[in-house]
């Protein structure tokens, strides 16, 4: 993750940066990463959650980041967004999942909003915008660092050295079951290809 951060130019030093957790292993990592790199690389991390609304259990997650937050001594703010009915549930989710930490980083002053994608979710997006017929520039896949300020350092980490790194480190993490769930297409083609 630190060559990325550094290979890629993701995160400057001394930048305010909030660290997107929705308590997956992914993101478990990504943030116990950034916890350990914040002192070496001068980082400013506040950690954030959002619960969606769309479990009932959702509160458990939100109370395993923060509890993770509060064992790494890292600020930790738990957001609620509301998801109106698309066609694209998980659109509509991510939509308002990237407002409200864009909304977050604005009153905090943090100039980069990192999230948990790796290079798994890289070819799987790839993957899905091919089956789609995408153009050449739909097919480059997840930009590591996009203009609003996203940034994504797992996204030259393969996800069985994420979940080596949780397991070696004991992380508690929650498994989202829509990640499994064939209705989504995603999921088909994790699972599938």
């Amino acid at each position: 993750m630190r060559r990325t951060i550094l290979r890629r130019d993701l995160i400057g030093r001394g930048e305010r940066v909030i660290v997107a957790c929705s308590g997956g292993p992914d993101s478990v990592a990504m943030t116990h990463g950034l916890s350990r790199l914040a002192e070496p690389l001068g980082l400013h991390l506040i950690v954030a959650t959002v619960d969606h609304g769309l479990r009932d259990d959702a509160h458990r997650d939100v109370a395993l980041v923060a509890d993770l937050a509060a064992r790494l001594a890292l600020p930790f703010r738990a957001l609620k967004v509301s998801v109106e009915a698309k066609s694209s549930i998980q659109g509509a989710a991510r939509e308002a999942r990237y407002a409200a930490l864009s909304e977050l980083a604005s009153e905090l002053g943090a100039g980069r909003i990192a999230v948990g994608h790796t290079r798994d979710d890289q070819a799987e997006t790839v993957l899905e915008r091919l089956l789609r017929g995408a153009s050449i520039r739909g097919l480059s896949g997840i930009a590591p660092l996009r203009d609003d300020g996203v940034v994504r350092p797992l996204i030259d980490v393969r996800r069985p050295d994420v979940a080596a790194h949780v397991a070696h480190h004991g992380l508690d993490f929650v498994v989202d079951p829509s990640n499994e769930d064939p209705r989504f297409k995603r999921s088909r083609i994790r699972a599938e290809l």
